[in-house]
């Protein structure tokens, strides 16, 4: 089995998996800054590293979202998809850019969107047909 057929097969969880990540690094961004700014005085950066760390989060979800929108069930999963994925990468590319100001805490509606959908999508929206989705949500 490839590695594409395989994360295509996983997309659900590589996808909630690297937004719950994401979640992760953006909660725990303001915690280590501070602490290094405890031993650092009057160094207000973060290493290049960490800084790339968003933009590898945003590759692994794209194509958790791509893949898994080819194989849900589910129009709207479709759409709720791709709309948190391009609000995720609309606020991480606006900080790294600084088109608008937004609120730095905007980042987690749409990682916490992105888990909770790739977690639902895969355990009631994974099938050929509608029959395996709830049967209250429409398409």
């Amino acid at each position: 089995m490839g590695i594409s057929l395989k994360f295509s097969a996983r997309s659900d969880i590589w996808g909630s998996l690297a937004s719950s990540l994401c979640l992760v690094h953006c909660l725990a961004t303001p915690l280590l800054f501070a602490v290094h700014a405890g031993h650092v005085h009057g160094h207000h950066t973060h290493p290049f590293w960490w800084g790339l760390i968003d933009l590898f989060f945003i590759a692994i979800s794209f194509m958790a979202v791509y893949w898994s929108t080819k194989n849900t069930s589910k129009n709207w999963m479709k759409w709720v998809l791709w709309i948190s994925w391009t609000f995720l990468a609309f606020i991480i590319l606006n900080e790294k850019l600084e088109w608008v100001p937004l609120a730095e805490a905007l980042i987690y509606i749409p990682s916490i969107a992105l888990v909770v959908f790739h977690l639902y999508n895969r355990k009631y929206c994974q099938c050929g047909g509608s029959e395996c989705c709830t049967p209250t949500l429409k398409d």
